[in-house]
């Protein structure tokens, strides 16, 4: 059948399995949105306050169902304001696909009204972009999108369309999207060493990064980690690969990991990373990190093996089928006195409980852990509640925790709550942020008052830009510049500007009562926890340091 390049996008996203997309419209890309009306039985849109939101938003929507998320917008600012979400997404492997509009072909070039390079400008954050100037090259192009966004390593894929392209007429047929094939382990020889290593072991750990849950490999993990009697111990982007529960998990590694986690990569005999690229925040001096280990590094992209720290063994391939095969191989082992070690070290140089006259954090998360569902999704922003989220949330299923690890980019939280919510409509979404944080992206309350998404939004409210104050008290002598701005905001306020019902919970006893009425509400609602400027997250291993430098009080 014929039809107008508008009218392919829509048929191309229904050919793979798109019911959302999120998005902003605008002049280049009314085509695209006059079709997207027609087709409204079939896509749903969901129009939110700004395309960088509309970008977290995709985001967030691809991490909790692991589909791809879908972001179109219109060109020139509309297309540069979602560059922050595509670095985002790119540095997490997260997959998804950008339709940006852009002026008719004939214009391209001549600094247009609204016209920009968007195709240059994402190169380095994209797995792939792609200008479409025929309309016969507009439907390949955006299932090559779909794919590229899928397969290997995943990220973002942008297209660029300009405006007369979506105007232009030709022939469409339907396509079924081929059978994703797993990405092939490159060497047996490499998975018998593997295993001849992980049978050696005496005193294993399993790092595990966000490639297993990418990749739905948790499953496969946990039956590894029974098997060998491994502990666990998770990225940022890896908690919620095992349950938190678990006898085996560890928690968080890395900068502000347990004690636990780092004394178990500082005395372990065999280092097992999964999904996982030895990140600077994990691996804070790269050239002493695990160097009295063997280490075996399991990973999809192969340019990620050796990069940060030198291996032993390395296995690429997609880590679902690898850890299959290891779970054939590997014997049944038994590692009692190691996990005894491991448990002990648990209980010493835990941080203290900072006695504030504030409500605590803390009591906050404990809550939350109290009320969600194992099911429910945990969405944040970045900054000391993040870190606070990752030491004491429970995080039990993949696909829980929706947070900007890579990136660190604060503003994230909300657009990725509002994409969880829409993708994930049978589960509660958290929103645990900042009030540095949450003044970058409020503006997205609007989108959660549209649509009634019932968001529960916890902001810790300390008056300052914790984090970086934190890190002024213990690098830069207290000299606190900029980071206690002496904001009036009244959260309750705004929000109700927005429509939408809010609490401030300033008192510890408040909290049972405040949160009953919060969730009883069943639609978007604003907590205000007032904290202290002055709570601090702890322990902490500084950059470039190891656990034996860890800090677990503050200098006085």
């Amino acid at each position: 059948m014929q039809l107008t390049g508008a009218e392919i996008i829509c048929e191309c996203l229904i050919e793979q399995n798109v019911d959302t997309v999120f998005g902003y419209p605008g002049g280049a890309a009314l085509n695209t949105y006059d079709a997207l009306y027609k087709y409204s039985d079939k896509i749903n849109h969901i129009l939110t306050a700004h395309e960088q939101g509309a970008a977290h938003a995709a985001d967030g929507y691809a991490r909790a169902t692991g589909k791809v998320g879908v972001c179109m917008t219109t060109s020139g600012p509309g297309a540069t304001n979602t560059v922050t979400g595509i670095a985002t997404a790119n540095i997490d492997s997260i997959p998804m696909v950008i339709i940006t509009g852009n002026v008719n072909v004939n214009l391209l070039g001549r600094d247009s009204f609204q016209e920009v390079n968007i195709v240059d400008i994402v190169k380095p954050i994209t797995k792939g972009c792609y200008l479409v100037k025929r309309i016969e090259d507009l439907a390949p192009a955006i299932r090559t999108a779909f794919a590229l966004a899928q397969d290997g390593r995943k990220g973002p894929v942008l297209i660029d369309v300009p405006k007369d392209i979506t105007a232009q007429i030709t022939d469409y047929k339907y396509v079924t999207p081929p059978t994703r094939v797993p990405a092939e382990v490159t060497s047996a020889e490499d998975i018998t060493k593997a295993v001849e290593l992980i049978n050696q072991a005496k005193h294993p750990i399993i790092y595990a990064g966000g490639g297993v849950i990418s990749a739905d490999a948790s499953q496969e993990l946990l039956e590894f980690a029974e098997k060998i009697d491994s502990p666990v111990c998770c990225s940022l982007m890896g908690l919620g690969c095992i349950p938190a529960t678990h006898r085996l998990n560890m928690g968080n590694l890395g900068m502000h990991g347990t004690y636990a986690t780092g004394m178990a990569t500082e005395k372990c005999d065999l280092i097992i990373a999964c999904g996982a690229r030895f990140s600077d925040r994990v691996a804070g001096n790269p050239n002493k990190f695990g160097n009295q280990a063997n280490i075996i590094h399991i990973d999809i992209d192969e340019n990620e093996i050796d990069k940060n720290v030198k291996t032993d063994n390395h296995i690429v391939g997609d880590i679902k089928s690898v850890l299959s095969i290891l779970n054939n191989y590997v014997e049944k082992q038994s590692h009692t006195q190691w996990l005894v070690q491991l448990e002990i070290w648990k209980g010493e140089h835990q941080a203290p409980r900072e006695k504030l006259d504030y409500m605590s954090a803390l009591d906050v998360l404990l809550k939350i852990n109290e009320v969600k569902r194992p099911e429910d999704i945990i969405s944040t922003d970045v900054g000391q509640h993040q870190m606070w989220v990752a030491q004491f949330s429970e995080i039990e299923r993949p696909r829980t925790l929706l947070t900007s690890g890579g990136m660190g980019t604060m503003g994230f939280g909300l657009g990725a709550a509002i994409g969880a919510q829409c993708g994930c409509p049978g589960k509660r979404v958290f929103l645990v942020t900042g009030d540095g944080s949450f003044h970058m992206n409020l503006n997205e309350l609007v989108t959660l008052k549209s649509y009634n998404l019932p968001v529960v939004v916890v902001i810790f409210n300390n008056g300052v830009l914790g984090m970086v104050r934190q890190w002024q008290k213990l690098f830069y002598g207290n000299r606190f510049s900029q980071t206690d701005p002496k904001r009036k905001t009244d959260f309750v306020k705004v929000a109700q500007g927005f429509g939408i019902p809010a609490f401030r919970l300033d008192k510890t006893e408040d909290i049972d009562d405040v949160f009953e009425k919060a969730i009883g509400l069943g639609g978007p609602v604003v907590i205000d926890c007032i904290i202290s400027p002055d709570a601090n997250v702890l322990p902490m291993i500084p950059p470039g340091k190891t656990v034996n430098e860890i800090i677990t009080e503050m200098p006085k």
